[in-house]
């Protein structure tokens, strides 16, 4: 067994009130008199900086089976959070089985052990716990949640659930049953339509083209031996992470997880291919394309600009969000609410932002407005991308802006332990430096104007993006019939 501890830090306190720092004492009024400035005119404070966790409260093992181990002490309340994170999820799964994963974190709450699905519900309920299992693109997640002194019972609950998943006949019906009617509503909700159509556009070969809960014909493909399969490959101890925050002594707990995880080993050739995400298209689409999404009953139409964006691990994330938050990520104070909400009473809400994945996932900005007004809408977007890009870069002032938005949001994602071990097993998951949360607010100090203007240049493409609407056809494609084919698709 090999452990290994984090260098020596400033104190946890440092992750969770970081925020509360930043935004300084002098900023809630204008005590200073008449002329003083109110909290909004201010300038923003210097960036905090730091370490998150302190080397006396976290701990990482390596079991000799392959088991990555994390612990984060935090003795404040008498509350535990555990779990096991694989690092695989929807996007490992085969286009045709897509949902599987989805459908597998389903049935994984649904019955372990000696216990049923009731039976299991039961035993949660009774201690006044919590149990999730979870499925992303990148990772699928068993969570459970309780009181300290219940922390052995909570380890044999979580054991079950990973290993031994009953995956039952009924359930399983069950559960495809109500991924189908969930997928079915879906088709009446506008946002989840032109996302997905908008996917398909980028994706039409690759998984990312369909969302995580699958589609109908391939929800309607999987059994049981798909669902054990997938657990067979994704949930080994090498492809593992156990993770444990709140009350709890470290050493003792790793010993107890020896004598419940430590047995646990993988089958000859689960480790394959199956588990990691193909590489989707560089660039997509090659050209522009415009695709409408025929509902004829809408009075509001729903907007996505898209293109190929960059994967988590991509050394110009933080570059590139900075420039977004700017652009449409950062709410009210993004150039895109600015202008089609505030300056034209277009829309309600605007955003932009990059889905980063283990693959390069894609760029996005999303809105509505009123039918009549779609192609005024979709230009000045467009025109709005085109000048960050090139006439309109980020100026200094606004990424001063950007960088204390960024950090605030840093700081209140990392207000609980709970918080701050996720995002340690993110950082694994994904294969980033462990000590990337303690050198966040570092590097976002030191990203320049000039960085976010060629970040822009190089990673948005409004010339090519593909424009995916949603609403009535005959009264959107003689909008847009200037700008190139229109495609119109029955949604």
């Amino acid at each position: 067994m090999k452990i290994y501890r984090s260098r020596p830090g400033t104190g946890f306190r440092n992750g969770v009130l970081g925020f509360l720092i930043l935004i300084g004492a002098g900023s809630w009024g204008c005590a200073g008199g008449l002329g003083a400035q109110h909290a909004w005119e201010q300038p923003p404070p210097a960036l905090k900086q730091g370490p998150v966790v302190s080397a006396e409260a976290l701990t990482r093992v390596r079991l000799d089976n392959g088991l990555t181990v994390i612990v984060l002490e935090d003795h404040r309340l008498p509350t535990v959070s555990l779990g096991v994170t694989v690092r695989s999820g929807a996007g490992s799964v085969p286009r045709g089985r897509a949902g599987l994963a989805r459908l597998v974190a389903e049935l994984m709450n649904r019955g372990a052990g000696d216990r049923d699905a009731l039976a299991l519900a039961e035993a949660v309920d009774a201690l006044g716990a919590s149990l999730s299992v979870s499925a992303g693109w990148d990772s699928m997640s068993v969570d459970v949640s309780g009181l300290s002194r219940d922390l052995d019972f909570l380890l044999s609950i979580l054991a079950d659930v990973v290993l031994e998943p009953r995956f039952d006949a009924g359930e399983f019906e069950k559960a495809r049953t109500e991924q189908l009617a969930a997928l079915e509503a879906a088709n009446d909700n506008p946002a989840e339509l032109v996302r997905r159509e908008a996917m398909e556009i980028l994706y039409p070969k690759h998984r990312y083209g369909l969302p995580t809960s699958g589609r109908k014909e391939t929800i309607e493909s999987l059994d049981r031996e798909a669902v054990r399969d997938l657990h067979r490959r994704f949930f080994v101890p090498g492809n593992a992470i156990v993770s444990v925050s709140g009350d709890v002594d470290a050493d003792r707990f790793v010993a107890a997880l020896g004598s419940v995880f430590g047995g646990w080993s993988a089958e000859a050739g689960a480790a394959s291919s199956f588990a990691s995400t193909p590489a989707p298209p560089a660039i997509t689409p090659g050209a522009r394309r415009i695709l409408i999404a025929d509902k004829p009953d809408l009075n509001q139409a729903r907007i996505i600009i898209a293109h190929e964006g960059i994967a988590r691990k991509d050394p110009r994330r933080i570059i590139a969000g900075l420039m977004n938050a700017t652009l449409g990520g950062s709410g009210f104070s993004s150039r895109l609410m600015a202008k089609l909400r505030s300056e034209e009473g277009l829309t309600y809400g605007v955003r932009s932002g990059f889905g980063m994945r283990s693959q390069p996932g894609p760029f996005s900005i999303s809105t509505f407005t009123r039918v009549a007004e779609t192609r005024r809408a979709v230009d000045l977007l467009l025109e709005q991308l085109e000048g960050m890009r090139t006439s309109n870069p980020q100026s200094s002032a606004e990424l001063a802006d950007a960088k204390s938005y960024n950090v605030g949001q840093f700081g209140l994602g990392l207000e609980t332990s709970a918080a701050v071990t996720a995002g340690l097993v993110s950082l694994d998951v994904y294969g980033l430096p462990a000590d990337s949360l303690d050198t966040y607010r570092a590097r976002v100090s030191q990203v320049t104007a000039a960085q976010t203007r060629r970040v822009a240049e190089e990673l948005l493409h409004p010339s090519r993006a593909a424009i995916i609407l949603l609403g009535p056809a005959n009264v959107l494609a003689p909008q847009f019939e200037d700008m190139g084919q229109v495609e119109v698709v029955k949604p």
